[in-house]
């Protein structure tokens, strides 16, 4: 093969390659975009998902949750969260200022559960059992202390360091000892795990997943939905209970 027909041949792969490189970018760009996404037949390490999950499937609200509000409440908001996940991140800010408007009056409670999307955020799982490990030494205040904590300094996306852990639960007014020997247990490995089936059996695809339970049936919705959006969503369900 002479010269001339190898530089045609090469000038002939270039388009395609540049075209190549170009569907590459785009799809990097939308998957950067869309945030954490669970797998559709759960993780094989997890168990796998019903042929049909719907938000009915979710476990019932018990003791055993992380509340904030009153359980009784008329609206339940069940969220299924990674803590490294920079969309659940904003929107535990929003579920703030919700419980701020819903949850003084006892109308909505705010019901967390674990859903640490280990295969692109392998700390989050650590994480979780971190944050059980902080209600276990200091009740459902300290579990919300946590959280609200490694929310307010991790970077997401699997950035935070995982040294802060003690740091954090010593912080907020945990022995840091009984924490660490907590930690190192892995006691709550089988709570994060049957939470992250839980959110798979509900229809969590990815992170926030959000489960809108009143006593005549549930409903969910995905992704980090803004103030407004959350807010009409809390007042249909209100608005559909008064009418009963």
């Amino acid at each position: 093969m002479n010269e001339t027909n190898t530089q045609s041949k090469t000038s002939m792969l270039i388009p395609g390659a540049i075209i190549l490189a170009g569907i590459i970018v785009a799809v990097s760009i939308i998957i950067s975009n869309s945030g954490g996404k669970a797998p559709t037949a759960g993780n094989p390490e997890n168990g796998n998902a019903p042929s049909s999950p719907t938000a009915e499937n979710a476990a019932s609200v018990t003791a055993a949750d992380h509340i904030l509000g009153d359980p009784n409440a008329s609206v339940l908001l069940i969220e299924f969260s990674d803590l490294e996940c920079p969309f659940c991140k904003t929107f535990h800010s929003t579920m703030a200022q919700i419980m701020e408007e819903y949850g003084k009056d006892g109308r909505v409670a705010w019901v967390y559960r674990h859903f640490p999307l280990t295969q692109i955020h392998p700390k989050a799982p650590t994480e979780a059992e971190a944050s059980e490990c902080a209600a276990e030494l200091g009740g459902n205040d300290a579990f919300w202390t946590y959280i609200n904590r490694i929310f307010e300094i991790t970077p997401s996306n699997n950035r935070l360091d995982l040294n802060l852990l003690p740091q954090v639960a010593e912080d907020i007014g945990l022995n840091r000892a009984a924490f660490e020997t907590c930690l190192a247990s892995g006691k709550y490995k089988d709570k994060i795990e049957a939470n992250y089936n839980d959110a798979i059996n509900s229809g969590g695809r990815g992170t926030p997943h959000t489960i809108i339970r009143t006593k005549d049936g549930s409903t969910s919705f995905s992704g980090a939905l803004n103030v407004s959006q959350v807010r009409t969503l809390v007042e249909q369900a209100l608005g559909s209970q008064a009418e009963k």
